[in-house]
């Protein structure tokens, strides 16, 4: 994965603001765990105010465009900031994708649907099981609260958000564990493929390698001698054959 997590991470950041603490917590580990599992996403919406609701209900009614939500403003849970819309980041960190069959990590497994696995994990209820208007990219947290009841002054339970919150806090464990083994991953990777640029180097593989100055009499001697047409291929041990045969004079 080209992007890093704070990359990624910095993609949401200002999606993030207003929303319910415990929810922000929640979508927090979610963007690490999806990353974890090879899958950027980026937030696409998170607090909506009543007047934005509006204007999106009456989009395909009264206003141009496909009808995208039967929820007025104030009945939306985006409304008091216990609902978030993602997309799938590519990996150049511009662009977003709502394919639900994308498998980018080519792991066999839809990328949408590792998201789902991850925030039904973390207590999300998913619009794409909505009964009417199916809503893939939809998250919400209800803590037991209609919108309803949101509108008329209810206050969010504090046991059910402790709840939450528990469930929030060991899966982030999990994923600092997962992310600590990634790093030591890309660690050796990055170790390796430093070995075998400097082993090409070496042996001269590209043919573009330059050799240095001490060996410039016997390679001169060489070509005089027609052991040799070139230098531009020769490998470091090649180089030393060559210097060996010519300080034994036998170049």
């Amino acid at each position: 994965m080209s992007l890093t997590l704070d990359q990624v991470k910095s993609k949401s950041a200002t999606r993030l603001i207003g929303l319910n603490p415990v929810v922000m917590a929640a979508t927090t580990v979610l963007i690490e765990r999806c990353y974890a599992r090879g899958v950027p996403i980026i937030i696409t919406q998170g607090l909506r105010t009543i007047a934005e609701q509006d204007a999106l209900y009456v989009q395909g009614r009264t206003k141009p465009g496909s009808i995208v939500t039967n929820a007025k403003g104030g009945t939306s849970y985006h409304n008091y900031g216990l609902a978030i819309d993602f997309a799938l980041l590519l990996l150049d960190g511009k662009q977003v994708s709502w394919d639900l069959k994308r498998d980018g990590d080519g792991d066999k497994v839809a990328d949408w649907t590792e998201v789902v696995q991850e925030a039904k994990a973390l207590g999300f209820e998913w619009g794409g099981d909505f009964v009417s208007i199916k809503d893939a990219p939809h998250f919400q947290m209800t803590f037991g609260l209609t919108t309803s009841q949101l509108r008329a002054g209810a206050n969010l339970s504090e046991i059910a958000m402790a709840k939450a919150t528990a469930i929030i806090d060991r899966l982030k464990e999990e994923v600092k564990e997962d992310m600590s083994k990634i790093a030591e991953l890309e660690a050796i990777v990055t170790n390796q493929d430093e070995r075998l640029v400097a082993m090409e180097k070496r042996l001269n593989i590209s043919g573009k390698e330059t050799y240095a100055s001490n060996y410039t009499e016997a390679i001169t001697a060489a070509k005089a001698a027609g052991a040799i047409t070139t230098s531009a291929d020769k490998s470091k041990l090649e180089l030393n054959i060559i210097q060996m045969f010519f300080n034994l004079g036998l170049v």
